[in-house]
């Protein structure tokens, strides 16, 4: 085995899609993404694969922007038509897997570092220190509104706003010292008040006097993860995150986002490793390359083309409905998800797409590249990308579940393993211990 292996997060949302918009309309059978059942039956089987760890995308409206109004996404059940809060779902992970990671994504902009460091606190007690935080600014109108604000913050204003919040949030979850809490039922001492600190932290968007009233958590702080890959988001990603999830359709798309993450991580001055570039992916399985393509090409014809553009409307913050569907698209300008939007304008002029066929594409998996092959060439594959140094490794996005990640687990796992690029087991106790692992 090498001295380091790839890591490996399972990609979900708390409802009826994920990047594949088909994900719902699974025609082998119902798809139950409203009961518990369904999430811990994902967990085991991610958890019996070894990974790393499972995290859930959130947002906190519907999607309503393209035509201004909810009926394509609704109609079609985009990416946004629902989403269960994540974090309960965590707490039943918590109870019924052992080894598994644990993420939910919170919003800095619609919520405070009290609250948050009280969550994720509480997770990572309950999962032994197995908790992590996906970080999102929130970037929608619809969000905006649902909190009585009538436009969303700036994009740098946003990351302003994330930058204290972070400062705030560590603040308190270093509030207890380790060794604070003592237990002493012989003498009565419960916590040692000198390893319990205020915080008293007043700022531009925050005052908080603290201390957290949870101690401190096994991993001292939950791990990090987030998403920013605008020139200010990756800024702000490497500086807090400690894994940094990517949509990269293409080999030098993976190349070079890589690359920039150990570059400004180099710059910071963090220590090689400590902030891991995880590339998405969306496999298709089958016994040769042409039966998981056909596997792709079924799954991609559940898809509607609108159902993408209500996606890639709320992503971009743009009502695309104004521009012809059938011309080709010149640029698409985002008040949104910067990188995404620049990704989708430059795959559509460089293939001459028109609106309707990007939409169609948005809606397969949101530009997530999707990879056929049998399990010993979807293997092969991702270890290249994995030696040659191009990911640290891979969020793995499903089409259809529970079948994508069963597939992946039983056959491209032990292909990894044979390979000598991942874990043949747990071997830390924490999440953070299995990246470092």
């Amino acid at each position: 085995m090498p001295s380091r292996h790839m890591n490996l997060a399972g990609f979900l949302i708390a409802g009826p899609v994920a990047h594949s918009h088909a994900l719902w309309r699974n025609p082998s059978h119902p798809v139950p993404f409203l009961s518990t059942d369904y999430y811990v039956e994902v967990a085991r089987t991610l958890e019996r694969g070894k990974f790393d760890l499972i995290f859930f995308a959130d947002r906190l409206a519907i999607a309503d922007r393209f035509g201004g109004d909810k009926e394509i996404g609704i109609r079609h059940g985009d990416q946004d038509s629902t989403r269960m809060d994540p974090v309960p779902i965590l707490g039943a992970l918590a109870a019924t897997t052992r080894h598994i990671g644990l993420g939910a994504t919170r919003s800095t902009t619609y919520d405070q570092p009290y609250h948050l460091a009280r969550e994720f606190g509480t997770i990572d007690h309950l999962s032994q220190g197995r908790a992590a935080w996906n970080v999102v600014t929130s970037m929608n109108d619809g969000e905006a509104l649902n909190f009585g604000l009538e436009s969303h913050l700036s994009h740098d204003q946003r990351y302003d706003r994330a930058e204290e919040f972070m400062e705030v949030i560590f603040k308190l979850w270093d509030s207890w010292d380790d060794g604070a809490l003592r237990l002493d039922q012989a003498k009565g001492l419960y916590a040692d008040p000198n390893k319990v600190h205020y915080v008293h932290h007043a700022g531009t968007y925050f005052k908080s006097r603290g201390p957290l009233n949870i101690p401190r958590g096994p991993q001292g702080r939950p791990v990090i993860i987030q998403a920013g890959a605008s020139d200010r988001g990756r800024a702000f990603a490497v500086k807090w995150a400690e894994i940094i999830f990517n949509i990269a359709p293409t080999r030098e798309d993976m190349k070079r986002s890589t690359l920039g993450i150990r570059e400004e991580a180099a710059r910071l001055g963090r220590p090689d490793g400590s902030c891991k570039s995880l590339i998405a992916i969306m496999p298709f399985i089958g016994r040769t390359r042409e039966e998981a393509e056909d596997k792709r090409d079924k799954a991609n014809a559940l898809v509607d083309p609108l159902v993408g553009l209500s996606t890639l409307s709320a992503h971009a913050n743009v009502d695309l409905s104004q521009l012809d569907l059938d011309a080709p698209v010149e640029e698409l300008r985002s008040t949104g998800t910067q990188s995404l939007i620049a990704m989708a304008s430059r795959i559509a002029r460089n293939n001459s797409l028109s609106l309707r066929e990007i939409g169609r594409k948005y809606g397969e998996s949101v530009l997530v590249p999707q990879l056929c092959g049998t399990a010993g060439q979807v293997a092969d594959e991702l270890a290249d990308i994995f030696t040659t140094g191009d990911a640290d490794g891979f969020v793995v996005s499903p089409a259809f579940l529970p079948e994508s990640f069963a597939e992946f687990v039983d056959g491209v796992v032990p292909e990894l393993q044979r390979l000598g690029v991942y874990r043949n087991d747990y071997t830390a106790s924490t999440l953070r211990g299995h990246l470092q692992s």
